[in-house]
């Protein structure tokens, strides 16, 4: 569902003041050389020993130890009894974007007194990377933590650019100055992030869905979902998400009605998704976790346990602080999995919990919260409910969608969507090979997929490789669609199943963040597939592949092969999948093919 109009309030970022000791070959007590009003010095910050030979100027605050981990890697701990800092600066040369995993969140340089980003559990990663030409990573960097709040960026007096990163009591950070491809240095620290964690992904959470939300919004029933499903199986989708208005007879798009949880517009639930089961299909049900509903009985059971008020939405926001609530909640839930025999939850709202703690009006906990920490409160709902849903149901999926891609909700979700981007599909390409680069080993689902109905089949498949690199839901009325959309859905839906683990499970090498990601590759076990969003040309040298896939989203047709050699049988299907070229040819002499806008060549090797 729509993530617009839907925050529980967000709080400015209150601390002020100037932060001392920062200035390149200074010591502790001189004055910054960078005025920077938003997050206050925690205490003396002192140069860390041979941190220069590392090619950093790194300093902190509290009791500090660095240790390298592999060439051009190194390891910065501080701890304090209270905020503990961590600053480190680079030389700012050839560079050309600035990559974080939030959403609009790359392609350019912050200034060093930009505000900072907080993150939290369902809020945000802490983790970014200054990259340079030729996509290297200038300085990549990720906390070990996940609440903390981080800084970066151009230090206007010096040129250089600086990065900070705080949090309460002690703070551990990676920073990579390797000058490798920029996603292999955060493949490296998303691994890191991963180890101790356990991360369980049925296979279902990586086939392509079909989506509500666009195509019907609240206007949902038992016969429109069975008709979709039934024709996005046959067209290649294995799984349904159904969205808002499953639990209310209202349309109005308001969240009054949350909480209670009562399949109004899904009667005879269970025999309903037996149904759908029978197509081959898995289901899974929409929750705005956080909203209680002030029409809902919820709301006269556990309404006096509010974190935020949120009266444009006729609902509050649950204190997961509180055991009544998270049993409520998670009771509510569970039932989908347990009594009507759904494959999972799309919860969202997640990162509300977040916004609604960082209000100034924010409650603390009361006498009967167990836990003091908002954090804290929805890390146990999540736990419960994994649990509950896991416990009766094994391969049980859970969607999180962007901004919430901390690793620490690793174990409880299944997949990760791009947040909303309706009939945007470079905003969709960005947002979910940005997600994929932070995500580790939880697959990365697309915004759905919607379209206007005169739209060509080889927009269509445009907006299919827009998201290539990770699973696509589509939400569109598919009986609308006539005979060449179909084709074309169903042809790229064939190309993301087919090539799924490459695509999916490759290594991930997208180019130019700085431009939106125009060529994007990824390199499986003797398969290759590049997606081309420009007119860009397309390296063939590689010597491992024997299948090379280029799918080209780009109107100009001639796609410009470099670097290839030996023999290799060419075919060129369009957007629709039909055959307009197949021979043999010579990749020594060969460096411009035809391949229509939407459409898909393959170069086979023996």
């Amino acid at each position: 569902m729509t993530e617009t109009d839907t925050a529980a309030g967000t709080a400015a970022e209150t601390a002020t003041g100037t932060t001392a000791d920062t200035a390149a070959g200074t010591t502790a007590g001189t004055t910054t050389d960078v005025w920077e009003p938003h997050a206050p010095a925690p205490g003396a910050l002192h140069p860390l020993p041979h941190a220069r030979a590392r090619g950093l100027d790194l300093r902190a605050s509290g009791t500090a130890t660095v240790r390298e981990v592999a060439d051009g890697v190194v390891e910065v701990s501080a701890e304090g009894p209270a905020e503990v800092r961590i600053e480190w600066r680079v030389p700012c040369v050839d560079v050309t974007s600035f990559w974080t995993p939030e959403p609009r969140g790359t392609g350019w340089l912050p200034a060093a007194w930009s505000a900072p980003r907080r993150t939290g559990l369902a809020a945000g990663a802490p983790i970014a990377a200054l990259v340079g030409t030729g996509d290297t990573a200038v300085c990549a960097f990720a906390a070990e933590q996940t609440e903390v709040l981080a800084g970066a960026g151009v230090v206007e007096e010096t040129g250089d650019f600086r990065y900070w990163a705080q949090a309460a009591g002690r703070i551990t950070v990676r920073i990579d100055t390797s000058g490798r491809h920029f996603a292999r240095c955060l493949a490296d620290l998303t691994a890191w992030w991963g180890e101790g964690r356990t991360v369980v992904v049925p296979e279902d959470a990586r086939r392509p869905a079909y989506s509500t939300w666009y195509a019907m919004h609240q206007d949902v029933s038992p016969e429109r979902i069975e008709a979709q499903a039934a024709l996005g199986k046959a067209l290649g989708l294995d799984v349904i998400i159904v969205d808002d208005g499953w639990m209310t007879a209202d349309r109005t798009r308001g969240y009054a009605h949350c909480g209670d949880w009562e399949p109004v517009s899904l009667p005879d639930t269970a025999e309903h998704v037996r149904r759908v089961h029978d197509l081959g299909v898995r289901y899974l049900l929409w929750y705005a976790l956080p909203f209680i509903g002030k029409d809902s009985a919820a709301y006269r059971k556990i309404g006096r346990h509010a974190l935020a008020d949120v009266p444009h939405l006729g609902a509050v926001v649950a204190d997961p602080r509180y055991p009544e609530v998270r049993e409520f909640l998670t009771d509510r839930l569970a039932r989908a999995v347990e009594e009507w025999g759904m494959d999972g939850l799309k919860v969202d709202f997640v990162d509300s919990f977040a916004r609604a703690a960082e209000r100034p009006d924010a409650p603390g906990p009361g006498p009967e919260a167990d836990c003091a920490e908002v954090a804290e409160g929805v890390e146990r709902l999540l736990a419960a409910i994994r649990a509950r849903t896991t416990a009766a149901h094994p391969d049980a999926m859970i969607e999180h969608r962007q901004p919430y891609v901390s690793p620490a909700l690793w174990p409880y979700a299944t997949m990760i969507r791009a947040t909303d981007c309706p009939l945007s599909p470079q905003e969709n390409r960005q947002r979910t090979v940005d997600v994929r680069l932070a995500a580790g080993p939880v697959p990365v689902h697309a915004d759905m997929l919607m379209w206007h109905p005169a739209e060509p089949p080889e927009q269509i498949a445009c907006h299919l490789v827009n998201v290539l690199f990770s699973v696509p839901q589509i939400s569109v009325d598919l009986a609308a669609q006539n005979p060449g959309q179909r084709e074309a859905i169903a042809f790229w839906l064939g190309v993301f199943r087919e090539h799924l683990d490459t695509l999916q499970r490759g290594e991930l090498l997208p180019s130019r963040p700085d431009l939106g990601y125009p060529l994007v590759t990824a390199r499986g076990e003797g398969t290759v597939v590049v997606a081309r969003y420009a007119a860009l040309p397309v390296d063939v040298s590689a010597d491992h592949w024997h299948t090379l896939l280029v799918a080209n989203a780009d109107a100009d047709p001639d796609v410009r092969l470099v670097g290839g050699s030996g023999r290799a049988t060419a075919t060129v299907q369009d957007a629709r999948g039909r055959i307009v070229r197949q021979d043999e040819i010579d990749l020594d002499r060969t460096d411009t093919l035809a391949v229509p806008r939407g459409g898909l060549l393959s170069l086979r090797r023996p």
